[in-house]
């Protein structure tokens, strides 16, 4: 385990909330023509003053963007990567990630819509032995501050199709959840963005804010 995610999930698992530690999150880069930017300038700058405001945190207002095959991103408890179109990873990135959330990080990856085909073969490299699986509504990262009975809220329609969430859970620890036809990320940005509804971007914030919770907790 890296020195310095080891230092910084010490800090997180010794304090509450409530309490003054202090950390960042960062947008993962990729390669491959998607675009790993599409929601680089308000999404996580408004969850993260969602989850300080509500949840008491202290995270870094200033969102970090780190390449998937950087050793920085065990400077990072929590990684959050989007985008429409193609991705792929590399042997050393696979590797890289794989080490980083067997080490103890979070993975959040939110389908901004187009990303699921390009995504599921490169997080096998990740995980060779090991497939996502759906969460079920009851499972606790729908139960944190906020409860979501019925699972992912919906926020965009895309193919009209039901809201998913998935995670791959590496030795019982859900390492990485991933939002399928509900677009958080899209519903943490400012309303003059995507023209969503107060409802539906406070439900996106929520969500958003549990899946935080939920990682800085386990």
């Amino acid at each position: 385990m890296s020195r310095i995610l080891s230092i910084i999930l010490i800090l997180i698992s010794s304090v509450s909330f409530s309490q003054n530690s202090s950390y960042q999150i960062a947008l993962l880069k990729y390669d491959g023509g998607g675009d790993w930017y599409a929601n680089l300038e308000t999404s996580l700058p408004n969850l993260i003053n969602f989850c300080n405001k509500n949840l008491n945190t202290n995270i870094n207002t200033e969102q970090a963007v780190v390449d998937v095959g950087s050793k920085e991103i065990f400077n990072y408890p929590f990684l959050h990567i989007t985008g429409h179109g193609n991705i792929i990873l590399n042997g050393d990135e696979a590797e890289n990630l794989r080490n980083y959330l067997m080490s103890g990080g979070f993975l959040h990856i939110s389908d901004n819509f187009g990303m699921d085909k390009f995504l599921r073969p490169q997080m096998r490299k990740v995980f060779p032995e090991l497939d996502f699986v759906e969460l079920p509504y009851s499972h606790p990262i729908y139960h944190q501050k906020y409860d979501f009975n019925k699972g992912l809220p919906k926020i965009h329609e895309h193919d009209e199709k039901p809201t998913q969430g998935f995670g791959i859970i590496y030795e019982d620890r859900l390492v990485c959840f991933y939002d399928f036809e509900c677009d958080l990320g899209d519903g943490w940005e400012d309303q003059e963005v995507h023209n969503d509804s107060e409802e539906n971007r406070i439900k996106a914030l929520k969500m958003g804010a549990n899946i935080i919770q939920y990682a800085f907790s386990e």
